[in-house]
């Protein structure tokens, strides 16, 4: 039996993996590390939290006492590292908590797997492997053609950005100094349920669904390639089973929208099925992010040709899919902005 040790699994993607890979496999271990910041609920793990073969640890990546205890406790066969500070907008404001957990988080992941793993000179027990989700952010802005590559140089934009960079060449660097078994993939800009409602999708629906003014960077006309969570799920489990050693892959949908024509899609359909009274008078356009990439896209041919994989939710089908989750759980999305969540913290860990 494979143990999992995924950080960040009570995020957004992270949970979303989880909750997928104890679905498809019955004998596997998953030991879910997470701080429980204001992007982590327990709430979305709620099916599973009882689960013979999930055990959570609330614990930061960058305490190497916590890691290194759950090294000691459970034979770790692969490490999944989601946990990242991960909204831009924070990054500007507060960068340093940034570079302790995307960088110094890693690190103190690295050292510890190493260690545990590393039974010679370069020689490593066998079935083991480092996974460092990363972003396509981390590649900087396109122009109007063109698709990141993972032969594009990285020229990261944003605190946020230079801190998964600085965290993707320290995984390589892993790699090529050590030889540990790792691999990378960075993804594009993620949807689906479980999505933290200061990320652009999960904002608009509940703002629309309150009325409130649905604020939109310049003129709207940014580019992002929209990827459904659970096709990047898909490929990640393909990379860690099956990813050459030392690589990287990137995972795109290709599905590029700009960003008003993701808010005028939402709010079109909330007013046919959900309150007629929702309008495009809701649309306030605010100055633009500083170092606000114009565009990103993904080319996925390394993992298509290499691994088999392809993006299978098509955006049509998954935003809808998407959109109606968040209407039938409004009490999810109440708990998350109200806090009210806590209390189901405090009572099933005893956090305060």
């Amino acid at each position: 039996m494979k143990t999992y040790l995924v950080t960040g699994g009570a995020g957004f993607i992270g949970s979303n993996f989880v909750l997928y890979m104890l679905k498809k496999y019955s004998d596997i271990t998953i030991v879910n590390v997470d701080l429980l910041t204001y992007a982590g609920n327990l709430e979305n793990l709620k099916s599973v939290e009882n689960n013979e073969n999930y055990h959570f640890v609330q614990a930061d990546i960058g305490d190497s006492k916590a890691i290194q205890a759950i090294f000691d406790q459970y034979d770790i066969d692969y490490v999944v590292n989601f946990a990242a500070e991960s909204h831009v907008d924070r990054s500007i404001k507060d960068p340093e908590i940034f570079v302790k957990t995307n960088v110094l988080g890693t690190l103190n992941l690295l050292n510890i797997a190493k260690e545990k793993w590393l039974v010679g000179d370069d020689l490593y027990k066998e079935g083991k492997k480092y996974l460092q989700v990363s972003t396509d952010e981390v590649y900087g802005s396109l122009g109007e053609t063109g698709y990141f590559t993972e032969k594009t140089p990285l020229d990261p934009s944003s605190p946020y950005s230079a801190s998964k960079t600085s965290a993707d060449l320290l995984v390589k660097a892993y790699w090529e100094t050590y030889k540990m078994p790792i691999n990378i993939t960075r993804c594009s800009n993620n949807y689906g349920p479980y999505h933290f409602p200061e990320k652009l999708i999960p904002l608009i629906i509940h703002n629309c669904l309150h009325h409130k003014e649905i604020p939109v960077y310049g003129n709207g006309e940014n580019v992002r390639d929209w990827l459904f969570v659970e096709d990047h799920c898909k490929a990640i489990d393909m990379v860690v089973n099956q990813g050459r050693l030392g690589e990287v892959y990137n995972v795109g949908g290709h599905n590029e929208r700009t960003n008003i024509e993701i808010v005028k899609l939402i709010i079109a359909y909330l007013q046919e099925h959900a309150d007629s009274g929702i309008t495009e008078d809701l649309i306030t356009f605010v100055k633009d992010r500083k170092g606000h990439d114009l565009r990103y896209a993904i080319d996925p041919t390394k993992i298509t040709n290499e691994l088999g994989w392809e993006p299978e939710t098509k955006f049509e089908d998954g935003i809808v899919r998407t959109i109606n989750w968040y209407l039938e759980n409004q009490d999810w999305m109440n708990h998350v902005t109200s806090g009210a969540y806590k209390a189901y913290y405090s009572k099933m860990y005893g956090q305060k």
